[in-house]
């Protein structure tokens, strides 16, 4: 925890305040809240209003016309192809919204901000020489940040800012001093800012490159080809968070990329996932992102490339979270992370079907039928081929207070399948040798895992009851994907005529060829092709 230096602001507000309508201004300075002051609306047949910190205020009850649009349009001069204009020498931007004929019909006039010391809650990490992403929802601060990092590098590195819309440095020829000695490369249309990327490091040997608004795959490239050749680069791109960025096919390869890979069995065995998966492709072009969720609040991962690669495997690190209170504190702590479940990890196709044969269960397991949840203790289980995803989707549906984990030196109990076990795999016998409960599992199927799940917490049957035509469903949909995917046959558990039917009627839907065999009571059906 350290104590912050006093913020300095310097807005330069007047310049923006006399390119616009007389009333309007007026409007404005009664507010008498300048400072927190972040844009004006004008368009064409509304209310002019101004959005300050607090909420928005509206300026007058009579519309905006025509001629107060040219107003302003006038005393701006020329409006880049992107829709953009600034005032000479100050941080202030102007966009303009324009109809078919390409008329502009409205504006937004945002206040820029230059503040000192913003960049202070991340000081340290700027000054690490790693590479690093700012994300954030639009006006939380990452470009003012940007700014400000750019100004402590340039103290003591050679900083080159690739600034497509002035919003860094500020209009005209001559940057903001807020960017202090950092040079600015303009660029002329936003389409060629990956061509000024790869032109600042060829012609102007940087130490530094500082770019805003990272959002097309060419610009990714010359990211990726910046960071190769061993400059820093610090930037923003669209987007919120970490999640965001992965699910971007645009940007991913900002943070390394993300692909389908298959994996052999063992692997497979080994991390309790189906074959195909989800991997990161390449190493990150930047080292650390940070998440700006307020202006104050932070959340940091220190490491991307292991970021990536927890969060495919669902096991998110924890972030790190910092934050600026009232008092000019700042304070860091961990942020809690939890496994997740979602589609990016997708299942476990390993094993064959059939029931579950129970092994020496643990003494927190060892409960009457009536044992409340609330009196279950905390059991850390670790699955050898049994799907981990579907574990803990059954935990969650089970609501019982289990953890999957990821070494057999932090489990409580050890499950796998019937074949690992026949098969004597080295892991089953390393458990059995530390006297570790082992619960195996006849099927990878979703019902035999929650029925593991009732059996290890000794849940009273009327859940089961409740779940059993699911669960039948469940598992035979499990069964005839595992024979499209290339099984010979399976065999589903026994069951009664109404559930034999059922199995039947998904099989020929399917159509795949299902028998029934045996004798009841163990009457079962089986699922195979012509």
């Amino acid at each position: 925890m350290k104590e912050k230096k006093n913020n300095q602001i310097t807005d330069n507000l007047e310049p923006l305040l006399d390119t616009l309508p007389e009333e309007v201004v007026a409007a404005i300075r009664e507010t008498e809240d300048t400072d927190n002051l972040l844009e004006v609306i004008l368009d064409f047949g509304r209310v002019p209003t101004a959005r300050f910190v607090a909420g928005e205020v509206v300026l007058s009850e009579k519309d905006v016309t025509r001629e107060q649009i040219d107003h302003v349009v006038e005393q701006l001069g020329d409006i880049d192809a992107d829709n953009r204009a600034g005032l000479e020498r100050t941080l202030h931007r102007i966009s303009a919204i324009r109809n078919r004929r390409a008329e502009i019909i409205g504006l937004t006039c945002r206040v820029g901000r230059a503040v000192y010391g913003t960049a202070e809650i991340i000081e340290d990490i700027i000054a690490s020489g790693k590479s690093i992403l700012l994300l954030g929802r639009p006006g939380v601060g990452k470009t003012t940040m940007l700014r400000e990092a750019a100004r402590i590098l340039a103290e003591s590195k050679r900083v080159v800012i690739v600034d497509t819309s002035n919003e860094i440095g500020g209009d005209g020829d001559v940057p903001h001093p807020a960017v202090g000695r950092a040079r600015r490369m303009q660029v002329a249309t936003p389409s060629l800012q990956h061509e000024v990327m790869i032109e600042a490091v060829e012609n102007h040997n940087p130490e530094v490159i500082v770019i805003d608004e990272i959002g097309r795959e060419a610009e990714a490239e010359a990211a990726r080809t910046i960071g190769e050749r061993g400059v820093q680069l610090v930037g923003t791109a669209h987007g919120n968070t970490l999640d965001n960025l992965m699910l971007n096919p645009t940007l991913s390869d900002l943070i390394g990329g993300i692909e389908s890979v298959t994996l052999s069995d063992d692997e497979a065995r080994r991390r309790g996932t189906q074959k195909t998966v989800l991997e990161r492709r390449n190493p990150p072009t930047f080292d650390v992102l940070i998440e700006i969720l307020h202006r104050d609040q932070l959340s940091i991962h220190v490491d991307v490339a292991a970021a990536v690669d927890a969060l495919l495997r669902g096991f998110p690190l924890p972030a790190e979270i910092r934050t600026r209170d009232a008092e000019g504190q700042i304070k860091v702590e961990k942020a809690v992370a939890s496994p997740t479940s979602d589609a990016k990890r997708g299942g476990d196709s390993l094993g064959t079907r059939g029931a579950l044969r129970l092994r020496n269960a643990p003494e927190s397991a060892k409960r009457s039928p009536s044992s409340s949840r609330k009196n279950m203790q905390m059991t850390r289980i670790f699955a050898y081929g049994v799907a981990r995803n579907r574990l803990r989707t059954a935990i969650s549906q089970l609501r019982v207070p289990a953890e999957v984990v990821r070494d057999t030196s932090e489990a409580d109990v050890f499950v796998t399948l019937r074949s690992h076990y026949r098969k004597r795999q080295q892991s089953v016998m390393d458990a059995e040798r530390r006297g570790m409960p082992v619960y195996v599992l006849r099927t990878n199927t979703s019902a035999q895992v929650r029925k593991f799940l009732s059996d290890l917490f000794s849940l009273t049957d009327s859940h089961g009851a409740e779940n059993g035509l699911a669960d039948v469903k469940d598992e035979t949909q499990d069964a005839i994907s595992a024979v499209l995917s290339g099984e010979r046959w399976v065999d589903l558990p026994s069951g009664t005529a109404t559930i034999r039917r059922i199995q039947h009627e998904m099989a020929r839907d399917a159509e795949l060829t299902s028998h029934s065999y045996g004798k009841e009571p163990k009457r079962h059906v089986r699922i195979f092709r012509e």
